[in-house]
């Protein structure tokens, strides 16, 4: 089923990430985590695209496993930075043969050696020249991408990052994610600039709980997401108490999706590390706000 489709049901709902092993031997132990998560019955979920590709084989294992044995529509992250056309048309085709519908389409991170490189030959710079070969006629898939609420790291103003991503919008994407938000003021700011600027797709926001004090350093490196002081204040108290921790991390990130359903947002997409435990959590803590139909009172 492809996402579109999805969201425009009216019903507030949870899709989760997930992520690939980056070795073999890891394989069956993420299986297994995907496998769990995918029984929550997520509107969907996604799965990440290593570096470079180098993770490419699992993403579809994992996307497929899921797709096919739990009902549970898949979105298949795909980066083209540094990798030739012949290449991603052969990774395009292979999501298509394997009946993957949604695509996520990334440029993907640019490593030291990949910024330091000559790029004039390179096939692909940009996510946007990834989506209009998505969009085109040869394929069909249901286009997702990714956006900012608290600019790209590498825009000069939040003006430019915002006409960045009409450009990408008017190329095709059928609906946006953004990076993680621990501040839904900020996110909701965002939404109302896109929307000035005639940027109607959907957009899921993207909650990432802090289940470990070290994920925090992390996250803000990854992110450049703002912390609150309320956050901060959670992790000084509970930081060193992994069980208190995961418990207040579930809850922080609970209130931030009961606050943007409130406001109008009917999926949300939780970043969820391949931790079923915690996925498990925010669903049970949200068992009665589950499939209600939005509605303005």
């Amino acid at each position: 089923m492809k996402i579109s489709e999805i969201l425009k049901e009216r019903k507030m709902s949870l899709s989760y990430e997930v992520f690939p092993p980056k070795k073999e031997s890891s394989f069956d132990s993420v299986k297994t985590a995907t496998e769990k998560i995918a029984k929550l019955n997520p509107s969907f979920m996604s799965v990440t695209y290593g570096a470079g590709g180098g993770t490419s084989q699992y993403t579809l294992d994992i996307a497929k496993n899921i797709n096919d044995n739990y009902n549970v529509p898949m979105l298949a992250h795909l980066t083209c930075v540094s990798s030739s056309k012949e290449t991603v048309h052969k990774r395009i085709n292979e999501l298509k043969e394997n009946g993957i519908e949604n695509v996520m389409a990334l440029r993907g991170d640019l490593t030291p050696e990949l910024e330091n490189s000559d790029r004039k030959d390179w096939d692909y710079h940009y996510a946007i020249e990834l989506i209009r070969e998505l969009k085109s006629s040869e394929y069909d898939f249901c286009v997702g991408a990714a956006c900012y609420p608290e600019v790209h790291p590498e825009s000069s103003s939040q003006k430019e990052d915002i006409r960045h991503l009409k450009e990408k919008v008017d190329a095709g994407v059928d609906f946006l994610t953004t990076q993680m938000i621990f501040d839904n003021s900020l996110f909701l700011s965002f939404m109302y600039k896109i929307r000035e600027a005639g940027i109607e797709v959907p957009v899921l926001p993207g909650i990432m709980p802090i289940t470990n004090a070290n994920q925090v350093e992390r996250a803000m490196k990854l992110s450049g997401a703002y912390m609150p002081q309320r956050f901060r204040s959670l992790v000084d108290i509970f930081g060193s108490d992994k069980q208190a921790m995961t418990q207040a991390g579930i809850a922080y990130a609970t209130d931030q999706i009961i606050d943007l359903y409130a406001n109008g947002i009917t999926n949300v997409h939780v970043y969820s590390m391949n931790k079923p435990e915690v996925a498990e959590g925010i669903k049970n803590n949200l068992s009665d706000i589950l499939g209600k139909e939005f509605s303005w009172k």
